[in-house]
C-alpha cells in the first residue's frame, strides 16, 4: 500500500537522515491514515506495519487531550522496546514520521535530530488531505 507523490521523492531525506544520525536502522513518512508515503530502510510490508504502528501511536497520544486538555497535540511518542526503539512524531499537515533505532542510540539524540528533521522540512513533510470521491449521480444507483 505504499503510495508516493509523483511530483516529489522523500526516501533520499529519509535515507540521509539514517545516514547520518548514528544507530538509527530505517525510517517512514506516513498520511496520518496509516498509508506509507516514503521509506528507508524497510520493505514494502514492513514499512505498512510501521506506518500504520506509528499512526496509531499518534492517534493514542492524541486521545490524551479527552483526559486532560494541556495535553493536547502530540510532539513526540518514544517506545522503549528490549531490542531499541520507536520515536513518532507529528510531521507537518497530516504526516507522521517513524523511526528506528537499535538499543545503542542516544535517545535524546535521535530525539533532537527527529525535531529538526521535521522543523527543517515541515511543509515537505505533510501529506495532503483525500478528498472523498464525488457522490454517485441518482441514475447510478
Amino acid at each position: 500500500m505504499t503510495t508516493q507523490a509523483p511530483s516529489e521523492d522523500l526516501d533520499w531525506l529519509l535515507a540521509d537522515f539514517s545516514a547520518r544520525v548514528p544507530h538509527v536502522l530505517g525510517a517512514v513518512l506516513a498520511s496520518s491514515d496509516g498509508v506509507t508515503r516514503y521509506r528507508h530502510g524497510f520493505d514494502d510490508a514492513s514499512a505498512d506495519r510501521l506506518s500504520a504502528i506509528a499512526t496509531g501511536m499518534c492517534s493514542l497520544g492524541t486521545g490524551l487531550s479527552t483526559i486532560h486538555q494541556p495535553m493536547a497535540g502530540v510532539e513526540q511518542v518514544i517506545v522503549e522496546c528490549a531490542g531499541g526503539y520507536l520515536f513518532v512524531s507529528k510531521a507537518g499537515l497530516n504526516g507522521v514520521l517513524g523511526v528506528l533505532a537499535a538499543r545503542e542510540a542516544e535517545v535524546g539524540v535521535v530525539g533532537y535530530e527527529i525535531t529538526m528533521l521535521v522543523r527543517s522540512v515541515r511543509g515537505h513533510l505533510g501529506t495532503p488531505t483525500r478528498l472523498s470521491p464525488a457522490p454517485s449521480p441518482d441514475w447510478a444507483q
